[in-house]
């Protein structure tokens, strides 16, 4: 799952998996409609879509990553401003202190969204449910002690885990 902070940028809806054939076989408009949803940089899509048809997912990926290490830094702008910036609790976060952990959150993202100039980004992938609000905390709190041009390397790298990880849940099923 990737899932991104409290205040922070959030997971874009789910879309079901629709399997790699059908990946392949979508019109260019929806191609690119489809992985701007997973990266929103237009270029990054353009070139990903480029390259179908994709023989396997592990192929898919590694476009996708290649992409992903050759953003432009306006290409990041653009990619981290199109994550969601609603709050909402994260998943398997409740019992005591939660109230306390979610406000912590809140102060963290602005004065990491003052200091850097974007959403906090991180992907969670593997973290079980109730492992997700410690992963938060503590990956901003160690953010914010980088400097701009380590940080902004930082959310590069885990906007394109988040691009792999909606990819992957893309084309894992359907035909």
């Amino acid at each position: 799952m990737s899932a991104r902070a409290l205040g922070g940028a959030l997971p874009h809806p789910r879309r079901e998996g629709i399997g790699l054939g059908r990946f392949n076989a979508l019109t260019r408009d929806d191609t690119l409609a489809v992985l701007l949803s997973c990266c929103g940089s237009r270029r990054w899509a353009e070139r990903v879509a480029a390259h179908r048809p994709y023989p396997d997912p592990d192929s898919l990926l590694a476009a996708a990553d290649e992409a992903c290490y050759d953003l432009t830094p306006g290409e990041l702008d653009e990619a981290l401003a199109e994550e969601s910036l609603s709050p909402q609790p994260l998943v398997g976060a409740r019992g005591p202190g939660t109230l306390a952990a979610h406000t912590a959150l809140r102060a963290a993202h602005a004065e990491y969204e003052r200091r850097f100039r974007h959403v906090f980004v991180i992907c969670l992938d593997g973290y079980r449910d109730e492992e997700l609000l410690d992963q938060v905390l503590s990956g901003i709190r160690t953010r914010l002690g980088n400097e701009p041009d380590e940080e902004r390397a930082v959310a590069a790298e885990e906007l394109r885990r988040l691009a792999r990880g909606r990819l992957t849940r893309l084309v894992s099923s359907g035909p």
